[in-house]
């Protein structure tokens, strides 16, 4: 191997080097942080339920922090191997577009829910989180993955709105109108 040829992998090396598995840690130390704040900052309901609206952010943040914590120790000891940092290993293509599928379904979601209750909004997250992982969401198969994120956020909806008394809003709702008032009054 030639000087000229080794010189851009060992560069590209340490160009890559300075994101460790243990700044990662760190960031999700950050993000469980930021998390427990803004679980701290969630209003308590004025309806008498069996759940609090606190009670599944609370134990998600914790799983995040207590996660973080364990990644830390053992990024700190060495223990977690970094691909990147092996030769000849490169990201998947699509790298930057992956990622802004996996942040717009959440942003769609947060965009929508006020307005389309939770079940629509959250099937069109699912389906952003699944092309980034690329399954198909447009074309004929499609409608596989439609219909597997709609029946995960009703699933979901179900379980913490219904039987856990979560307050998640209505499971539809459609701009200028309340169809879970029209529901109740009917």
């Amino acid at each position: 191997m030639s000087a000229s040829t080794a010189t851009p992998t060992r560069n590209s090396a340490k160009r890559r080097a300075r994101f460790t598995p243990f700044l990662l840690a760190v960031l999700l130390g950050g993000l469980a942080a930021a998390a427990a704040w803004q679980v701290t900052v969630i209003p308590e309901s004025m309806i008498q339920m069996a759940v609090g609206p606190v009670l599944v952010p609370g134990m998600v943040v914790a799983m995040l922090a207590v996660l973080a914590l364990a990644y830390g120790w053992s990024a700190w000891r060495g223990r977690q191997v970094d691909d990147s940092q092996i030769e000849d290993h490169e990201p998947l293509p699509g790298a930057d577009r992956r990622l802004m599928f996996l942040l717009g379904g959440g942003v769609l979601f947060m965009a929508l829910v006020q307005a389309l209750g939770f079940i629509i909004p959250a099937a069109l997250c699912g389906m952003g989180v699944a092309r980034a992982f690329d399954a198909p969401v447009i074309g004929r198969s499609a409608w596989r993955s439609a219909l597997i994120c709609l029946g995960i956020a009703a699933f979901f909806w179900f379980v913490l709105a219904y039987l856990l008394g979560v307050g998640l809003g209505p499971a539809f709702s459609w701009p200028g109108t309340n169809l879970a008032a029209d529901a109740v009054a009917a």
